[in-house]
């Protein structure tokens, strides 16, 4: 075995020298809010837990995941061409901004920020227009009379809203915004062709969401690990491993990677194939009538992978796993069906329906 010579440096110490040099430039808020993205990244990555930067640091937790992902954001505008004026104005505020990017891919960032920039757009106007490029980023060509811009990207999603609007006063006002954001002539012919033609096109109308929620306390899954049958030795009961459960759906994990959650026996549950869960938030869907934002359990069929109008279906959204309906067959590869979207149980006091006493008093 080769052992360090007294002076060799130690790999962990250097790690902690490093980690102690951040936490005190975050503390000082020395440099700018993309160096503190990368600092709390590494940080992370060093073992250190939100909670322990933000107590060293004063960066909440909500705050350092937002500065995280927005200085991700920041190198792909580096990355992907960004104009230099566009980089230096995010380079020094506005973290809240380019997060709101993050669900595009890194190729569209750079364009959708100086299209951004270009505009001086606030978060919340940021929040439509990255739904916009998203949505627009999904069709294998862009629509007769739109190009692979930001701008036209926008102007098409404004275009389709006014066709389908027959309110003339927030027609108009959809009808400016389009020709405030269309970039080629063909898309700004497209718009200003709804001063003329006051057809109104409805809406297709999205499937409504599968949710469940557990109601009772014998609707809460409880795994029991089986021994086996008889004859069985003291050997065989001990070696069965304990479980324990994860999370608000109970969820067991034994040694690896393998987890397991039950639910009840619904007949949408016993009647799929091939049925896999997914933890998600409850934001990552259309979700405007209901207000509260919590951990949800989505289950898809991996056996349905054709597209139907009426259903919601996990995708691969370049690499990555997200939840989407599709008026029309997309070019994403579908990964499954949503069948059920599964709430936790409300409960007050979990510790108190422990007690079964208490229950039955």
């Amino acid at each position: 075995m080769t052992e360090l010579s007294p002076n060799a440096p130690n790999p962990e110490n250097a790690v902690n020298d490093t980690a102690q040099e951040l936490l005190v430039k975050l503390r000082q808020k020395q440099g700018n809010w993309v160096e503190w993205g990368v600092a709390i990244a590494y940080l992370q990555k060093s073992g250190y837990n939100p909670q322990d930067i933000f107590e060293a640091t004063g960066f909440e937790p909500i705050q350092q995941n937002q500065l995280i992902v927005g200085s991700q954001v920041y190198s792909s505008l580096e990355k992907f061409g960004a104009s230099e004026a566009t980089r230096a104005y995010y380079g020094m505020r506005a973290s809240d901004i380019l997060y709101e990017l993050r669900l595009l891919a890194q190729e569209d960032r750079a364009a959708a920020a100086d299209l951004i920039f270009l505009h001086k757009l606030d978060v919340d106007e940021v929040r439509d227009i990255a739904k916009a490029l998203k949505d627009f980023s999904r069709f294998s060509a862009p629509p007769v009379g739109f190009t692979a811009h930001p701008g036209d990207a926008v102007a098409y999603q404004v275009w389709k809203l006014a066709r389908q609007n027959s309110d003339l006063q927030q027609r108009s006002r959809l009808i400016a915004k389009g020709l405030r954001f269309a970039h080629s002539p063909t898309a700004r012919k497209q718009i200003e062709q709804l001063l003329i033609d006051f057809t109104n096109i409805a809406s297709k109308p999205a499937p409504t969401l599968p949710f469940f929620r557990l109601e009772s306390d014998e609707d809460l899954p409880q795994l029991v690990p089986v021994v086996g049958e008889l004859p069985l030795t003291p050997n065989d009961v001990k070696a069965v491993p304990i479980i324990t459960e994860v999370g608000p759906f109970r969820i067991v994990k034994f040694t690896g990677e393998q987890a397991w959650v039950s639910l009840p026996g619904w007949h949408v549950l016993r009647s799929a194939e091939d049925p896999v869960g997914i933890i998600a938030s409850s934001d990552i869907f259309p979700n405007p009538t209901h207000i509260k934002i919590e951990p949800v359990l989505v289950v898809i069929d991996r056996a349905q992978r054709e597209w139907d109008a009426s259903s919601y279906f996990a995708v691969d959204d370049d690499g990555k796993i997200d939840f989407q309906w599709f008026e029309t067959a997309p070019k994403n590869q579908l990964l499954g069906k949503i069948i059920v979207i599964l709430r936790p149980k409300r409960v007050l006091d979990e510790d108190f329906t422990k007690d079964a006493w208490q229950i039955d008093e």
